[in-house]
């Protein structure tokens, strides 16, 4: 989030609280609005599969996660919290589009 994108500060230059609050506040807005997104990439596929069976596909689960491993490995971002993360986020989109298949049909 450089300043030449974005008002705030990059991280390593801020040097107050309040700068930093500012950045964490529109990180979560920025990451509010991606999830809202994604959900709705959720609603087109639980429109677009044939049958129920179709939506948890574990194949898909592993591969979204070792994109995940190798985009937080080359980030320098914790494997760990990126697994914990994703694997909540991956379960909650499956009941998400488990719910919209069946409302749907």
């Amino acid at each position: 989030m450089g300043r030449t994108m974005d008002p705030l500060r990059d991280p390593e230059d801020c040097t107050t609280m309040a700068e930093v609050r500012a950045g964490v506040d529109a990180i979560d807005r920025a990451m509010v609005a991606l999830l809202r997104r994604r959900f709705g990439f959720m609603d087109a596929a639980a429109r677009i599969k044939p049958t129920r069976d179709a939506v948890r596909d574990e194949d898909r689960k592993a591969e979204v996660l070792a994109n995940v491993e190798r985009e937080a490995q080359r980030l320098g971002v914790s494997t760990e919290l990126t697994a914990r993360l994703w694997e909540d986020l991956i379960e909650t989109s499956i009941a998400h589009e488990l719910a919209r298949w069946d409302a749907t049909r």
